[in-house]
């Protein structure tokens, strides 16, 4: 019978990520795990489980190139979890409407991106940003939120 190999705790997940993304920043400049947490926590305020959660923490891991796709398949964590960052990772050339179809086919997902959108659209954050830079990512964030049907209010 084969041993099931132990799975990353959130704190080690949280570690791995901010230690992964420690040396990049965000469009204003910002360390980027502060994005990490705000997304690991809103994915929590919004009812998400401990594999949602770890997805957060990792969500733009590969995309950012702070990790690989094989360090993923790899890793010791929940499936759910590493189809979640899957989903959330854009592909080069990837129109909006196939990556949104991706997450909404994604169980889970949804509700990680509904947290990140939600971060970066968060008016304290688009306003260290110059207006152009602002104006761009407003509308790319209400179209997501759209091309996910999701609410204003979540």
């Amino acid at each position: 019978m084969e041993r099931q190999q132990r799975r990353l705790s959130l704190a080690e997940v949280e570690a791995l990520a901010r230690d992964a993304h420690a040396t990049q920043t965000d469009k204003a400049g910002r360390p980027y795990t502060e994005h990490l947490a705000a997304v690991a926590e809103g994915v929590r305020a919004r009812g998400g489980d401990d594999e949602q959660i770890a997805a957060a923490w990792l969500h733009d891991a590969i995309e950012d190139a702070a990790l690989t796709e094989q360090w993923l398949a790899d890793a010791p964590l929940a499936a759910r979890t590493k189809q979640i960052v899957l989903a959330l990772t854009k592909r080069p050339g990837e129109t909006p409407q196939r990556y949104a179809d991706r997450i909404l086919a994604t169980p889970g997902a949804t509700l990680v991106k509904t947290a990140d959108l939600a971060h970066n659209a968060d008016p304290a954050r688009l306003a260290a940003l110059d207006e152009p830079t602002r104006a761009r990512l407003t509308r790319k964030y209400a179209d997501m939120r759209g091309l996910l049907g999701l609410r204003d209010d979540v």
